[in-house]
This record gives C-alpha cells, sequence and structure tokens, in this order.
C-alpha cells in the first residue's frame, strides 16, 4: 500500500458511520426498476455535495456523478451500483408502498460507490486519478414487471426493459472506457466473474371464444386449453435443448379464464428463455414461439406473441494481478477468486455492457440467506459496505494511476463483442417485436 491509498482507507473508515447510515436507509426502503426516484434522489444528494457535475433521469432513474472531467481524454472509468430492488413480500424490510425489498444487495453497491466518491474527491487523492471517474447508479437490473415496463415502452420512455441497455441506447457509456462492477457474495469474497445465462423474455397472449363451459361449450373456443397445449408441447422440446447451452424455459400462467362457468376466452403466458450463448437463446426462442403456435393452430385461437430484449449473456472476467493483490492486502487473504470456465443460469444485464467494453467485477460477503428470497439479509455492515466502498476505491486508484496504464492495458486486451454501440443497438432490436396469428381463420 503506497500514501494514497493507506489514506482512501483512512478516510473511508473515518467516513464509515456514514456509509452505514446510507445503505440502511437504501435498503429499508426499497423500489422497483424504472421507479426508483426516491433512492436516486438520495444518490444525487450526496454526488451533488462532493463531485464536480451531476446527471440525472437517465433512463428515467440513473445518476451519473463526475470527478477529474478535465482528464476524461486520457481515460474514462465508471463505478457502477444499481438502483433496484425485487419484489419480495416476505421480507423484512419489504416496503408496502413501492413493493420493493433489497433481496440481492444492490444497496451495497451503492454503499461502495458512495464510499468511493467520498474517499477519491479528497483534493489530494483526485490529483493522482490520470482519468474521469464516473460514479454511475443505474435502473432496473432486476428484470420483472414486464407489462408495467411495455407500457413505458408505449408511452416512449424506454426501448428496453434492462437498466443498463437503455442506458446504451441513449448514449450514457458513451464517454466510458471501461466499468468496474460489485455483487454481494454469501461466504468471503471474490474477484472476477464466470459466464451467465443471456435470455429474451416473451408474452403469449391467447384469444379464444366465450361460452356457457356447461350448455354451449362446442360454441367456444378455448383459450386455457390453447396454452396448455402449448406449455406441454413446450415441455417435450426440453430434450432438444443442448445441456452444454444451459437453456432454462420457465413460464407462468397469468391469465387462463375469469370464472369456471365460462369457456376461457383469453390466456395469458409469460416466460424467459434463457441461455448460454446468442445462438443458444434464439434457438430456444423460435421453438418455445413455435410450441404455443401449436397450441392455438389445434384449438383455433388467436396469438399474439410480444417479444422483448431482455440480457446478453455474461461473458468470463479475470481481474489484474494489480487489483488481485489489493484485495488480498485489504482482505488479508480472505477472498477467492472466480474460476472463468464456470458457468451461472442467471442473468444479469453487466452482459449487455460486457459486449462493448471491459467489466471487472468483484464481489464482498457480509449477507446469508438466499439471493432473491424472503431470508436474505445483511449480517456483516462492514464486509457489505464498507469493504465495498475500500475496494470500489482502490481498484479505481490502482486503474487510473500514474498515466492510467493499468486501465489503458485492460481496454488495449479486452476484444469486444460489438465494435460500436450502433451494432449492439442492430443486434438487440431484433427482439422488440410483436407478432400476430389467427388461427380462427
Amino acid at each position: 500500500m503506497d500514501s494514497i491509498e493507506k489514506k482512501i482507507l483512512e478516510i473511508i473508515d473515518s467516513k464509515r458511520d456514514e456509509i452505514i447510515s446510507f445503505a440502511d436507509d437504501i435498503y429499508t426502503h426499497g423500489e422497483l426498476g424504472y421507479k426508483e426516484f426516491r433512492t436516486a434522489g438520495k444518490v444525487k444528494e450526496i454526488f451533488d455535495k462532493h463531485l464536480e457535475r451531476t446527471e440525472d433521469g437517465l433512463a428515467i432513474t440513473g445518476v451519473k456523478g463526475y470527478l477529474n472531467q478535465d482528464k476524461k481524454d486520457n481515460f474514462s472509468l465508471a463505478l457502477i451500483g444499481e438502483l433496484d430492488s425485487l419484489r419480495i413480500p416476505g421480507h423484512k424490510y419489504y416496503n408496502p408502498e413501492t413493493e420493493g425489498a433489497h433481496c440481492c444487495g444492490h444497496h451495497a453497491q451503492l454503499a461502495g460507490i458512495i464510499g468511493a466518491a467520498l474517499a477519491l474527491s479528497d483534493e489530494e487523492i483526485k490529483k493522482e486519478l490520470n482519468g474521469q471517474l464516473v460514479f454511475f447508479a443505474v435502473p432496473a437490473e432486476e428484470y420483472g414487471e414486464v407489462d408495467f415496463k411495455n407500457e413505458l415502452k408505449r408511452q416512449g420512455k424506454i426501448r428496453y426493459g434492462g437498466g443498463k441497455g437503455e442506458l446504451i441506447r441513449i448514449g450514457a457509456f458513451d464517454d466510458i472506457d471501461a466499468s468496474l462492477a460489485h455483487h454481494s457474495k454469501e461466504t468471503g469474497n471474490g474477484i472476477g466473474t464466470g459466464s451467465s445465462n443471456g435470455f429474451v423474455s416473451k408474452i403469449y397472449r391467447i384469444k379464444g371464444k366465450a361460452s356457457h363451459a356447461a350448455a354451449a361449450p362446442e360454441k367456444g373456443i378455448n383459450a386455457l386449453s390453447a396454452a396448455t397445449l402449448g406449455l406441454n408441447a413446450l415441455g417435450l422440446q426440453r430434450d432438444t435443448f443442448r445441456d452444454e447451452d444451459a437453456v432454462r424455459v420457465h413460464p407462468i400462467l397469468t391469465k387462463g379464464g375469469s370464472i369456471t362457468n365460462v369457456v376461457p376466452d383469453e390466456a395469458v403466458v409469460e416466460t424467459l428463455i434463457r441461455a448460454k450463448t446468442n445462438e443458444a437463446f434464439l434457438d430456444a426462442a423460435y421453438k418455445t414461439d413455435r410450441s404455443f403456435k401449436a397450441g392455438a393452430l389445434a384449438l383455433g385461437a388467436k396469438l399474439t406473441i410480444e417479444t422483448v430484449p431482455g440480457y446478453l449473456p455474461s461473458l468470463p472476467v479475470v481481474l489484474p494481478e494489480e487489483l488481485e493483490d489489493a484485495i488480498n492486502e485489504i482482505t488479508n487473504g480472505n477472498y477467492k477468486a472466480a474460476d472463468p470456465d464456470k458457468h451461472s443460469s442467471a442473468s444479469s444485464d453487466v452482459g449487455d455492457l460486457q459486449h462493448l467494453q471491459p467489466v471487472l467485477s468483484f464481489q464482498t460477503g457480509g449477507v446469508n440467506g438466499g439471493f432473491h428470497q424472503a431470508d436474505f439479509d445483511i449480517v456483516d455492515k462492514d464486509t457489505a459496505y464498507v469493504l465495498t466502498a475500500k475496494l470500489f476505491a482502490i481498484f479505481a486508484y490502482r486503474l487510473l494511476k500514474g498515466d492510467a496504464s493499468l486501465a489503458k492495458k485492460v481496454k488495449s486486451e479486452y476484444k469486444p463483442k460489438f465494435k460500436n454501440k450502433e451494432e449492439y443497438i442492430e443486434y438487440v432490436e431484433q427482439f422488440n417485436k410483436t407478432e400476430e396469428i389467427d388461427y380462427g381463420n
């Protein structure tokens, strides 16, 4: 540790109570994606106080705080924290007003970037950073509330359901060369990541014809039966998915009729279709569409397929040894480097950003219970919040010190999947479509 790094850690330790108080406040006031107005406001208050410039209202609720803007041409590094929570009614801090509960640790990310901002904005420290820092609170990482997001699309407020994809689309990442991201971890601390699934979102709306279910069922077209056939056909497709593609299709029936003595005239099925590669979830999406087309055809129903972009697959990340040395020193060896060959079937919109630029990821512990479950909780605030801030800040310093040579090396060695934002948008837009078929004609 050099003298600047020691000062960074001293400042964060001195701001411990402020960091924890902020995190506890966010933890007990969860908000859902694209609705994180209070959370964004709390972040903006701190950015306004400590940073040079703040932008807000990005993809509805996103907030960017800038430091060292005069050095942006040398390198621009973003520290990312996510604003949203989940709808988990059983959680002890479930917010009945917003239906949100932080059961994934996004509030710990926000505590991390806030704590890092408090330290890195120190005059002596920021002079040692040869690059721009962007502290970026981003919306809507959790994918849910598809109907709500589709309504935002119809209003022209967004195009994509995931916050990072939407921010890419509107150009909010155009001034950033690389990013640092974080996630909570159940045990210990970690650096780097393996890969994870991408997905596309589907809503199947089947329209039949109502009729008296007992007296005249032959006059109706049973939309629920068509949906049931579609689900059965999908089930029989599963052995056509290759094991190595890690395909997951997990539908729910959100509407199947309104009253038992009337033939159901509408059924709605929602699903996410996940896989390890872009090619694999395209194939799985085609087969899922075909299954519900078969069900609608058999009953002579109408079918609307609404396809919405989800997330692209996340890519493996190995951090530079200079950053691994830092986490080793700060945690006294209490960390584990991720196996880049390990794959998760879950998804994150970090994958969208990784298709365009390097995203270096790390994890901190201090939590227990299950992610996305009611028993999720923070058990060690110093690890979950304060250590997160220290690692964000020290990693940023090591990347940008000197001539920002480490950051430049990371960027020069990275091979993005898309050459530019326009290529990304062109690819993702193929999932923004609605298909209508009438099998009754």
